[in-house]
């Protein structure tokens, strides 16, 4: 870990538990003001009180970020209290099988929609709010503006039909590294950068019921052989912490799998439908 390297530096972080928890606490351990937006208080209230401890600095605004208005209300809590934003994790998100997301043929449009907007328009209307209000300020030390890192997903890219079935949800990430690279491209220019991490099985509250389901359990164990098993919070923030630096200055554009090794390791035998 690289000493400070958030010092002076106002992250704002959706989410409060999982990834988003393991990665307020690192920014907030690197030196960094922290503003963590979620929608259940109990959680961001936690989150908070456990980075003061750790004498770090940080505070929560209580938004769902999927409604319009929200995102607005913590990016000006971040810039009241902290004085402007110099990095954005968009982690909010999880799974939509309890709307009714599934196989195409399966999956309800009541399900579609809600995992679309718990997952893509969330992230547009924090990318929308955030980009306004880094068009404004002046640039730091280092010339930027700003830099935004956005939530991906493995199964985007590299899907698991017997065990991850849920094609809503892969539509909305593919969206999201779509969403990513166009303003990466964009902002550029700008001084502001865009990137996505997309990682794969994680030990967080959204995997409880891949992490219970022993079939899945042995399927990880085999697909993310780096880890053996499932990747825990931490290995997500360790990507972040980088790529939201001023280490990464010259990167955008890209969507890094942090995966384990699931992206290059061959699926075990299954039998397939006949």
């Amino acid at each position: 870990m690289t000493a400070r390297r958030y010092a002076g530096r106002v992250c704002l972080v959706t989410g409060s538990t999982g990834i988003a928890a393991a990665s307020a606490k690192r920014f907030a351990a690197e030196g960094g003001q922290v503003l963590v937006a979620s929608r259940t208080e109990d959680h961001c209230r936690e989150l908070v009180e456990a980075i003061r401890a750790s004498g770090g600095e940080a505070a929560y605004e209580t938004a769902n970020l999927s409604k319009e208005g929200a995102a607005e209300r913590a990016v000006a809590a971040a810039v009241e209290r902290f004085g402007r934003i110099d990095a954005v994790f968009n982690v909010a998100g999880g799974s939509g099988r309890r709307f009714g997301d599934g196989p195409i043929h399966e999956a309800t449009p009541a399900g579609w929609d809600a995992t679309l907007e718990l997952n893509l328009r969330s992230q547009y209307l924090m990318c929308h709010a955030a980009i306004r209000r880094m068009l404004e300020q002046e640039r730091d030390a280092q010339g930027m503006r700003g830099a935004i890192l956005n939530m991906g997903s493995i199964l985007a890219f590299h899907p698991s039909p017997a065990h991850f079935p849920t094609h809503a949800y892969a539509a909305a990430k593919g969206a999201i590294a779509s969403l990513t690279v166009t303003m990466a491209a964009y902002y550029a220019p700008h001084r502001i950068r865009v990137n996505a991490v997309a990682p794969s099985l994680t030990r967080t509250p959204m995997a409880g019921r891949a992490a219970s389901d022993p079939a899945t359990v042995a399927f990880v164990d085999w697909k993310q052989p780096l880890v053996g098993g499932l990747l825990e919070p931490e290995d997500i923030a360790d990507a972040a912490a980088f790529l939201l630096s001023g280490e990464a200055r010259a990167i955008t554009g890209q969507v890094l799998k942090v995966d384990g090794g699931f992206s290059v390791t061959e699926s075990p035998p299954e039998r397939g439908p006949q």
